[in-house]
């Protein structure tokens, strides 16, 4: 990955939390984290992975983060100097929850092997 990509990787990922903070007025996008986002080499497309607090309410959030992307494109637009601004697909990022899993086994294989 080319360091222009990389740097416009990192400012969606500041600029979105700061849209999806201050911006957004959408009760199911509270306690919403972007963990990254991956834009495309044509800048067509931008996948933005999140997590939130509670794993029940993914379902909406996903929906509500869907429906309210083109309000979060026009702020980008305005806050990133870019010539197109890449489509938005937002995905839930299950690598904490898969982290804690494998963390919780590591645990559970000292605890045995302590016995």
């Amino acid at each position: 990955m080319n360091n222009k990509i990389n740097k416009i990787n990192h400012a969606f990922v500041r600029e979105i939390s700061n849209v999806l903070e201050f911006e957004v007025k959408n009760q199911h996008i509270k306690f919403v984290t972007i963990t990254a986002v991956k834009v495309t080499n044509d800048l067509s497309y931008a996948k933005v992975y999140f997590t939130v607090l509670d794993d029940s309410k993914k379902d909406d959030t996903l929906k509500a983060l869907n429906q309210a992307s083109g309000f979060i494109r026009t702020k980008l637009f305005d806050r990133i100097d870019i010539r197109h601004m890449p489509k938005l697909e937002f995905i839930y990022d299950d690598s904490i929850g898969y982290g804690m899993d494998i963390e919780n086994k590591i645990k559970e294989m000292h605890e045995k092997d302590g016995e």
